[in-house]
């Protein structure tokens, strides 16, 4: 696959690339998150896989769901391990749920702000989750929906107010930020980068 600046694509990036280097520490964050059957929706190229799956026996099954069809055919020729099985959908499809069944723990890295809907995408998947199930859900600051994007993959990019609004479908929710590889309860007064939070449904 051609490198665009929109998906990480290991293979071809430098290791010391800081954007490789912020995903994978969200997947490396989110690991000790992940048990049973786990969803990574957008997954991209799914390199995310091979550090999930890594010394972590709590992982029955990983489905990874894209939109591109030639990020899912790349990952099912260079990430396809026993546990892994990649599908071509789309996050707003409200059937998801009866193609794909109920998940234990779910993924969703830098994906929400890619298009119109987040209220559709949350409930699909808040309704993919089992009873007492895990979201871990990234997203990068913005100035607020109505802004205009300095990126131009993206269609709004929130404020952290924002964002805890369109998660209320969760009402147990940790929210974490990152900048760099440092993912943390954020400290007063110090500048980061991208939120991410754990949100549980009970």
């Amino acid at each position: 696959m051609k490198l665009t600046g929109e998906r990480v694509i290991p293979k071809v990036m430098s290791p010391k690339n800081g954007m490789l280097l912020e995903h994978i520490a969200r997947y490396e964050f989110s690991k000790k998150y992940c048990k049973g059957r786990v969803l990574d929706i957008a997954c991209g190229v799914g390199y995310g896989s091979e550090i999930l799956l890594k010394n972590n026996p709590n992982i029955d099954e990983l489905v990874g769901i894209d939109l591109c069809a030639d990020s899912i055919k790349y990952a099912m020729d260079h990430y396809n391990f026993h546990k892994t099985v990649y599908y071509v959908d789309n996050a707003l499809n409200p059937k998801l749920k009866n193609k794909y069944g109920t998940f234990d723990t779910i993924l969703s890295f830098e994906t929400i702000e890619h298009f119109e809907g987040d209220k559709r995408f949350i409930q699909n998947l808040y309704d993919l989750l089992k009873p007492d199930g895990t979201l871990i859900i990234s997203t990068p600051f913005g100035r607020g929906k109505g802004q205009p994007c300095s990126c131009p993959y993206h269609v709004y990019q929130y404020t952290e107010e924002e964002f805890l609004e369109v998660l209320k479908p969760f009402r147990n929710v940790v929210m974490y930020h990152q900048i760099d590889e440092i993912i943390e309860i954020p400290k007063k007064d110090f500048k980061y980068y991208l939120m991410v939070v754990v949100c549980k449904k009970v």
